[in-house]
């Protein structure tokens, strides 16, 4: 159960309502003094390290942490905020639950830089850790929200380019569908604290004018035979509930192994919400439960 009434809690969040009118930098500050103070308190050692140009990675770590286990991971943020600094606290869960290092990028962001600069930026931290010697079968990208989509555009980039898969991959609640298309975009609005018009200003954001088929934008319309597993998570409260549950569904029709679940009542980006959720934790340590089968054997 959730310590507060989930209707209080969606309140909290919904108070958080972007002003368009802001400068790109301000909303980013914003984002971030808004969203860190709910996750966990904890905090791993870091060491930001340059991937290439202008694209930034940072090692976290944690007492827990095993050198030959390797978490990428993909912040959330609609793809226009966010960044590693701003999820920490998430971070240190996944690590400590993982029991693995984490590395995570500080991909470019929208309206600056638009699609698919986000998708080049997940395949050059991954081409990064092979060249610092990580070897593909110890490495499992992890993301949550857009950062989930940037796994799935890794793996599909990946496999389209004949370079070596990782093992299996994590994804917290993707964007799939750019077109929104769901019934529950409009009939979850009560149960969670996402908009259709947020969504939609993430879409115009995000692809600056291109259009939302692209398999890369969204990725229910790409061919996904040839992906290893994935590990993909939902709540029944979010808008994006129907879009997810669909392209489960097509996973698994082209073959993909899709361990698909389904948390009861959880509304978007529930996971990093550690210190007021019991259901951010549970969600965690089934992660890292998964990891933790995956790099053993």
């Amino acid at each position: 159960m959730i310590r507060e009434t989930p209707r209080n809690f969606l309140d909290i969040l919904r108070s958080y309502v972007p002003d368009p009118s802001h400068p790109a930098g301000t909303l980013r500050e914003e984002f971030a003094d808004f969203f860190t103070e709910f996750q966990s308190e904890a905090r791993p050692s870091v060491e930001p390290v340059l991937i290439r140009g202008d694209l930034r990675g940072v090692w976290c770590k944690v007492p827990e942490s095993r050198p030959d286990r390797t978490l990428l991971f993909f912040h959330g943020g609609d793809f226009t905020v966010g960044s590693t600094a701003d999820h920490l606290g998430f971070c240190s869960e996944l690590a400590r639950a993982g029991q693995s290092r984490l590395f995570s990028v500080d991909y470019r962001l929208a309206p600056e830089q638009v699609f698919p600069a986000q998708a080049d930026d997940a395949l050059a931290a991954y081409r990064y850790l092979l060249k610092q010697g990580v070897l593909p079968h110890r490495i499992i990208p992890v993301g949550i929200s857009a950062g989930a989509t940037l796994v799935l555009d890794l793996l599909l980039m990946l496999r389209d380019q004949h370079l070596p898969l990782p093992p299996a991959a994590v994804c917290m609640s993707p964007v799939v569908d750019l077109k929104f298309g769901g019934e529950s975009i409009t009939a979850s609005q009560d149960t969670d604290w996402m908009t259709p018009g947020r969504l939609a200003a993430l879409r115009t954001a995000y692809l600056g004018g291109r259009e939302p088929d692209d398999p890369l934008a969204s990725p229910i319309n790409a061919q996904l035979s040839g992906l290893p597993p994935v590990y993909l998570q939902t709540g029944t409260g979010e808008l994006l509930y129907d879009d997810i549950s669909a392209f489960a569904r097509k996973m698994k029709w082209a073959g993909v192994p899709v361990r698909f679940e389904i948390w009861e009542g959880m509304f978007h980006y529930w996971q990093i919400f550690g210190r007021q959720i019991p259901e951010a934790g549970g969600a965690v340590s089934h992660i890292g439960a998964f990891v933790r089968d995956i790099f053993d054997r």
